[in-house]
């Protein structure tokens, strides 16, 4: 096997040392007992603390139908995973090839040939190989026979609470946000290119961006407090018209009041008034307000949403700390 077949791109310095290979998705704090163990490790070797993960994740080749939405895209995780303490992260793309490896074969090309790999640590659950084939005691006797250390992390638990990123998609799917966020290394993560909408907002006083084409899972239907995390206008370069950090009021779902039921991800930015058509906007979504409903004036609505307002800056500033 050769660079060119697994196709990923690698620092060299990420070769030789302890590897930790999985998902990552969302990057939550039962991850980080992962890297710190890794890291100790890698120091015990005298070696780098490498990530290992794929992409697209496995399921979506091998079951598309009941793969989840991820919870972050591969920069995001790339980021947040040297945030946690990762040396390198090396993303291998995931290809029909590579999930027909047997679990020895995978472990001799992939973690041996290619990586190098000196340690290695894992989660309890850990499984590698064609069909989930490959477990702990196979992995343990693959290490024992080339000398190799092996950690198992142990699950973390926090306030009573098993941390994994199924756990966080349940969350997210249900709308508390605020619940998975204690867990997640930064505030859940969305973006989307803004697209023109019906411009009733606008009209409205309360101008609003149409998200599309968001990569990752979006919250339940409802409205919540978020904050601008970057801009990236068309061409590609960080927009400085929309700072970071700025207020938003995040509407995801129908608009009953005015009778359209297309469900939509609609950001109103506090106090900006510039051009984003066709931008990237990146939101951090902090906690949920409210559900969406039916007004039955356009009084009452106006009412609402200058309300929504007020909490959206209240939440915003008690959150104004976090990273």
């Amino acid at each position: 096997m050769s660079d060119a077949y697994l196709g990923f791109d690698h620092s060299p310095n990420a070769l030789g040392g302890a590897i930790a290979i999985g998902n990552f998705d969302g990057v939550h704090r039962g991850h980080c007992n992962i890297i710190e163990t890794l890291r100790q490790v890698a120091k015990r070797i005298n070696g780098s603390a490498t990530i290992v993960t794929f992409d697209p994740p496995p399921a979506r080749l091998l079951r598309p139908e009941l793969a989840p939405k991820p919870l972050t895209t591969v920069a995001w995780k790339k980021e947040l995973l040297v945030k946690a303490g990762a040396d390198h992260v090396i993303v291998i793309p995931t290809t029909t090839e590579l999930l027909q490896l047997t679990a020895v074969d995978f472990f001799e090309r992939v973690v041996r040939g290619e990586l190098n790999a000196q340690g290695i640590v894992e989660g309890e659950n850990f499984r590698f190989g064609k069909g989930r084939e490959g477990d702990i005691p196979l992995l343990a006797s693959l290490c024992e026979k080339h000398g190799m250390e092996l950690k198992i992390a142990t699950t973390a638990q926090s306030d009573g609470q098993w941390v994994s990123s199924t756990r966080i998609r349940q969350w997210i799917e249900a709308g508390k946000v605020s619940d998975a966020n204690r867990y997640l290394l930064q505030p859940y993560r969305i973006a989307g290119k803004v697209v023109s909408g019906a411009q009733r907002g606008r009209t409205l006083g309360f101008p609003t961006a149409n998200l599309d084409s968001i990569p990752v899972l979006v919250p339940s239907i409802g409205v919540y407090a978020a904050r601008v995390k970057g801009v990236v206008t068309p061409e590609g370069y960080p927009a400085k018209s929309a700072p970071v950090g700025t207020h938003v009021a995040l509407n995801i779902g129908p608009n009953p009041t005015f009778g359209e039921n297309a469900l939509k991800v609609e950001a109103h930015l506090l106090g900006f008034h510039g051009d984003l058509y066709d931008s990237v906007l990146e939101l951090e979504i902090l906690d949920r307000l409210r559900d969406v409903r039916k007004f039955e004036s356009k009084e009452s609505l106006l009412a609402q949403l200058a309300n929504d307002l007020t909490m959206v800056a209240s939440i915003c500033q008690a959150h104004r700390n976090t990273i």
